[in-house]
């Protein structure tokens, strides 16, 4: 029998969504939390738990690896789709990515979609990049993408997508152009694939490649961290941007008043610059650092 939201919120609740906090720095909101249950239903069955307080007990007396991971995973949010926020893509694909090829001399291009989920965001990149191949040409161009959760990674990886998540946002030329029927599923080119460096990463414990990325997406990711914890992802994302790095965050995401590192771009609707740097278009061409 499912328990009373009043219950699960005042109980067991807590202890989950101390486990998230702790392993993730996300913070449950109040409508996450309430959905609690209905995420934890497979985690529940595959474990052989009658309810969540009985699965709360087991996190509490004892520590199990594999319980621990597949709470977590339960409890993130991996909503994403293809291209999502459409203008934001165009402008990366007729502004800001001619700016940064325009800018380059080492024939170097390099992403970072941090908090990937399973991947669109990745994939719609390098299907951009794929359409405009001619224009890149002898470049090397490396797409990382990270994200906390193992589940989240295994099937970015596997480039494997439903026909539903196909048809959020993916146009269908790119579709028969670059994904190939897998049973009732779509499965991306193995070109595609091949593109992308899918890790696990926890943003507060990162492993990212050593190196600075010229183009830095975080969407919808600092909006589940408390102020302070959005802070060390800002410090984070500085430290691996160059002078003329470009970050994009989510439409209600923003550095004002919470980074001492970026400012709004002064050209670029939406993203944001290094403070303390000449305006992108200003001076000779970039070189990398680090």
């Amino acid at each position: 029998m499912a328990l009373p939201p009043a219950r699960i919120a005042s109980g067991a609740a807590r202890i989950l969504s101390g486990l998230l906090e702790s392993r993730t720095g996300q913070v449950l909101s109040e409508g996450r939390a309430w959905r609690m249950e209905t995420a934890l239903k497979p985690v529940l069955r595959d474990h052989g738990f009658k309810d969540i307080d009985e699965l709360a007990g087991k996190l509490v007396r004892s520590r199990d690896p594999r319980l621990d991971e597949d709470v977590v995973n339960a409890l993130l949010n991996n909503e994403s789709s293809f291209f999502r926020d459409l203008q934001m893509f165009d402008m990366i694909h007729r502004q800001i990515l001619p700016r940064i090829q325009a800018e380059r001399d080492d024939r170097t291009l390099r992403i970072w979609s941090a908090g990937c989920s399973t991947g669109q965001e990745a994939y719609s990149l390098a299907i951009r990049l794929s359409n405009d191949l001619a224009r890149w040409s002898g470049w090397r161009i490396e797409i990382l993408a990270t994200d906390i959760s193992t589940s989240a990674i295994d099937q970015a990886k596997t480039g494997i997508f439903t026909q539903m998540d196909v048809q959020r946002g993916l146009p269908i030329g790119d579709l028969i152009k670059w994904f190939e029927p897998a049973g009732d599923d779509w499965r991306a080119s193995p070109d595609l694939r091949r593109m992308i460096d899918f890790r696990q990463d926890n943003l507060f414990d990162s492993h990212v490649p050593h190196g600075q990325y010229d183009l830095l997406l975080c969407r919808n990711v600092l909006l589940y961290f408390s102020p302070e914890r959005r802070q060390e992802v800002f410090n984070l994302l500085a430290r691996h941007s160059h002078e003329r790095s470009i970050l994009m965050l989510g439409a209600g995401e923003t550095v004002i008043g919470q980074s001492e590192d970026f400012m709004p771009h002064p050209e670029f609707r939406g993203s944001y610059a290094r403070k303390g740097t000449m305006p992108v278009g200003a001076g000779g061409p970039m070189r990398r650092t680090g």
